[in-house]
């Protein structure tokens, strides 16, 4: 019996646009992704088109990433730090002349970004519209996750939880013309409740981590190798461990062989400060640029010039092993089972480039080798795996997500648990706003769509993580605290004096996002 293998990349960053200014720091988390991993990604499916591999691969592209995508103010600051790194890797040509190995990167890196470059003014720097076109040629399958990527369990709020789903639903339908079959439950948290919503939206499955299904009630029959309908029809998967463990694993995983790049070691911090300047995402800042020059080599502040041809040999080797390890699971697996097994590898999107450099070679080279191969798996979507096998057991998961004990210590801990108390008095009143303006119109209308964008903004469950693990504390605060500020002052004016318009029209103008938004969802 030939089992099936479930690709699943989740691609997210949250939501960051300052037109106030003319740089800002942390709209480089958008423009290194989209350099470092969803151009290599389009480029990777660019080949398998071109080869007419009939991949099936499975893509999460969460609605603030797309709003960011799809934003000309940040497509044109993208464009400017592309032709920045351009003039970055001409300049170490020059400078490495006399020294082979490092001009050999010079121009590696050279050819790679303009060959980015190409490929993004190719899509009309619509990276949206180019991944919407592998799904409509039938390669891709794009999921969603909820509007801001809020922690669902965390929010205990059913009119907020609705309001998730159903703004991500209808921001989906805006970029892909088409409703989301599947959902990536943001940090795969469920808790028992979510799926009325789903089926609402007219979602029909997600995805969740491995404890959550297996400690479901009944235990389920097939482990994570089957998914199950949950008591209204929704299908839950499960994450499968041993495929996890092989790329995750920070002992095990293939991404910290000595052979592959350094991420930390950048020429923004190796150089003359006065020389890399102009081309850190901070001009008065140390920082990184995305030209590296070093591997791994091992643990050790020594490292060893990094060798193209040695890296790839690493992915030759990774590729093979992930493959043959799929092989002898599969085949396992289809000797104890009566129906087909299926194996869900779910993976952030952004380990694949941005993380593991030769994260996107990984990803192609197995892929090629498992589409010509197909002797004991298949590689298929999770609607795919649906439409074949249609009779489910029914069970009733456990609460779980992802993250650190497997839980939600990782959003609710002594760092950032001061969120919350305030998140529950907005999502109450954003409520009661709604239900005290059940037809609103006009400038009415514009605040309480405000008000909206602002709890939706301030509920984004990357602001909690990145205070939990001290990234960029500072930034994680503010934006929490402006948007709860912006909130509570739209509520004023709706209740208690009048809108200020031009305070609102500047409000609309540096929050942007889902320009359809719904405040009756909360109602």
């Amino acid at each position: 019996m030939q089992s099936r293998l479930a690709l699943v990349l989740h691609a997210h960053l949250p939501f960051v646009r300052h037109p106030e200014h003319d740089r800002f720091l942390e709209e480089t988390w958008l423009f290194e992704a989209v350099t470092e991993t969803y151009l290599p990604l389009i480029q990777v499916m660019e080949g398998w088109q071109a080869l007419g591999m009939e991949t099936r691969l499975t893509l999460t592209l969460s609605p603030t990433l797309c709003a960011m995508l799809l934003d000309p103010l940040l497509q044109d600051r993208y464009v400017r730090h592309l032709e920045g790194l351009l003039e970055l890797a001409d300049k170490e040509i020059h400078r490495t002349h006399w020294d082979r190995e490092f001009r050999e990167l010079a121009w590696m890196y050279h050819q790679r970004l303009t060959s980015l470059r190409a490929t993004y003014f190719a899509y009309g720097r619509n990276l949206v519209g180019a991944f919407r076109k592998f799904q409509e040629a039938g390669r891709l399958e794009i999921i969603t996750t909820a509007a801001t990527h809020a922690l669902l369990p965390l929010l205990n709020h059913p009119p907020s939880v609705r309001a998730q789903i159903l703004t991500a639903r209808d921001h989906y339908r805006s970029c892909f013309g088409c409703d989301p079959r599947g959902i990536w439950l943001p940090e795969c948290a469920y808790v028992e409740g979510v799926e009325a919503v789903l089926q609402e939206a007219n979602i029909r499955w997600f995805i969740m981590d491995t404890h959550g299904l297996l400690h479901a009630r009944p235990r389920p029959r097939y482990g994570v190798f089957a998914p199950v309908l949950t008591p209204n029809g929704i299908a839950a998967f499960a994450r499968d461990l041993e495929s996890a463990r092989q790329v995750w694993s920070r002992n095990e995983g293939y991404p910290g062989d000595p052979r592959y790049r350094d991420f930390y070691r950048d020429v923004g911090f190796d150089l003359d400060f006065d020389y890399v300047r102009p081309y850190l995402p901070s001009p008065d800042l140390r920082g990184f640029t995305g030209l590296k020059y070093c591997r791994i080599t091992g643990p050790t502040p020594d490292k060893q010039v990094y060798d193209r041809a040695l890296a790839l040999t690493a992915v030759e080797e990774h590729a093979g092993h992930f493959l043959d390890a799929r092989r002898e699971q599969a085949r396992k697996l289809g000797e104890i089972m009566d129906r087909p097994p299926l194996i869900v590898a779910p993976y952030d999107a952004e380990l694949f480039g941005h993380w593991w450099y030769e994260g996107p070679d990984f990803l192609d080279l197995f892929v090629r080798k498992a589409y010509y191969d197909q002797q004991d798996f298949t590689l298929v979507t999770p609607s795919d795996y649906l439409k074949e096998n249609a009779t489910l057991q029914v069970v009733r998961p456990s609460p779980s997500s992802w993250g650190e004990e497997g839980y939600w210590k990782l959003w609710l801990n002594e760092t950032n648990d001061w969120i919350l108390p305030h998140l529950t008095v907005a999502q109450e009143r954003m409520t009661a706003l709604a239900r005290a303006h059940p037809e609103a119109a006009g400038l009415t209308r514009r605040a309480l769509n405000q008000a909206a964008r602002e709890l939706l903004l301030a509920q984004s469950s990357d602001w909690p993580f990145i205070l939990r693990t001290g990234t960029s504390p500072d930034y994680a605060r503010k934006r929490v605290k402006d948007h709860l500020l912006r909130f509570i002052a739209l509520h004023e004016m709706l209740t208690i004096t009048r809108i200020d318009e031009p305070w609102l029209t500047r409000v609309e103008w540096l929050d942007n996002l889902f320009p359809d938004v719904n405040y009756r969802y909360w109602a």
